[in-house]
């Protein structure tokens, strides 16, 4: 295809390198979204978010009281559910009386955790969409899921409303006043004043991306999926704002369950436009993932035996080297240059083996002595503890048989009785 060769750039030079670059990520986006994976993970979250909104926001609104800020929440909420119209006002206004009859005191104690699980299971939904998109196939641990979880839950209000306030601060700022009645600069302050809803969004949306998949996520990828996950949604809520004020039939339809349709709709496309953009950062850093897709490596025997022997020998190495260097799975994954979802069973299949251990931490440690870890052991994971393991052996015809005990044979004979240490040592001694 024209996209995937070099045609545009030499042709149109930086230009068309630029071109390029945006049509394979145009393409790849596409593709996706006809595959239809983050399509269904979309409608999952709207389903998360109609049993969790309202603990959420009781659980935001509380920790806003407590500061004397709950005052801010309604606008907030307003802004997010404007696109809807007359019907966002209504909405927001049932959702804050809702919220303002939830008291402490009132809810019992099953009531109580009932909300904060609900609550934390939302983020927990989110953060698995976002590990679906960077192919991170091990989740944070119970212990830091709630722990962070909860941080985000009792600070993300404060600063939100925090910034709001900072801005409308500065605009009452005389000096800011006394730009507002330049004739040159008001019509840039006044522009200026209309976007920053939309770079709230856009700076949300980044904050989200580095921080929800279980991986290292690079600020500069961040940023362009919140950008354009920001000019998206912006997009979106203009279009569906003028589709609900023109589609004045749909109420005669529809009758009373128009406004719940209008905001299931609503809530899909906010989901769907947050996974896109998530999926765009996630190319923006792999863009060798632009061509294949969502397609799971697949890798020969070869190849596993190869990623075990050196998985154990970059965590035995780290460990032997202290506190000062530690491996997981997502820095083993940055090291040898592949996806972490590829490396997972083959890290899982070595601590069934007792050959790895996987600390509070989530950093990766060595099952036993090292002395103790045979080279033999290793191989023996990806070699004879496959999927096929739990079945009964075929039949093989003698002549395999033979030339298959031969093949094992030769392994062991080359390896004999080297473990990961002796491995360890012979790279050390390396110049």
């Amino acid at each position: 295809m024209l996209i995937w060769s070099e045609k545009l750039s030499e042709r149109f030079g930086v230009a068309g390198t630029i071109l390029a670059t945006i049509l394979r990520h145009a393409y790849a986006l596409i593709r996706d979204m006809i595959q239809g994976q983050l399509m269904l993970r979309s409608m999952s979250l709207v389903y998360t978010t109609l049993l969790s909104i309202v603990p959420l926001i009781a659980f935001s609104f509380s920790v806003l009281k407590g500061f004397g800020m709950h005052k801010q929440l309604e606008p907030l909420l307003f802004t997010a559910l404007e696109p809807l119209g007359p019907q966002g006002a209504e909405i927001t206004q049932q959702i804050i009386n809702l919220v303002d009859n939830v008291k402490g005191g009132v809810l019992g104690g099953i009531s109580l955790a009932f909300f904060i699980y609900t609550a934390i299971s939302m983020v927990q939904k989110v953060e698995e969409s976002f590990n679906y998109v960077w192919y991170v196939a091990k989740r944070r641990n119970f212990a830091r899921r709630l722990t962070e979880y909860m941080i985000v839950m009792l600070i993300g209000p404060v600063i939100i409303v925090i910034a709001l306030g900072m801005i409308a601060s500065l605009r009452s700022n005389t000096l800011i006043q006394l730009f507002l009645n330049s004739e040159i600069l008001g019509p840039v302050f006044i522009a200026t004043s209309k976007l920053t809803p939309y770079l709230l969004v856009t700076g949300v949306f980044t904050f989200v991306y580095m921080y929800m998949p279980n991986t290292r996520v690079r600020f500069k990828s961040a940023l362009v999926g919140g950008i354009a996950g920001g000019f998206a949604w912006a997009t979106i809520s203009v279009i569906f704002a003028t589709f609900v004020v023109a589609a004045t039939r749909r109420q005669l339809i529809y009758s009373g369950f128009a406004v719940a349709i209008t905001t299931l709709i609503w809530l899909y496309l906010n989901w769907l436009v947050l996974l896109f953009g998530a999926q765009l950062a996630f190319y923006f850093q792999n863009p060798a993932f632009l061509r294949i897709g969502r397609r799971e490596p697949r890798l020969s025997n070869a190849m596993r035996e190869r990623l075990a022997l050196n998985i154990m020998l970059l965590v035995g190495r780290a460990f032997r080297e202290g506190e000062s260097s530690t491996e997981t799975v997502r820095t083993l994954a940055e090291t040898l240059s592949i996806p972490s979802i590829t490396l997972t069973p083959i890290i899982a299949g070595l601590e069934t083996d007792g050959l790895l251990m996987s600390t509070e931490n989530e950093d990766l440690v060595p099952g036993r002595e090292m002395s103790r870890i045979s080279l033999s052991e290793i191989l023996a994971v990806v070699r004879e503890h496959g999927e096929t393991g739990s079945y009964r052996d075929p039949e093989w015809a003698d002549e395999i048989k033979g030339l298959a005990d031969q093949v094992d044979a030769a392994v062991v004979n080359t390896l004999g009785n080297r473990t990961l240490a002796d491995l360890l040592d012979a790279a050390d001694a390396r110049p």
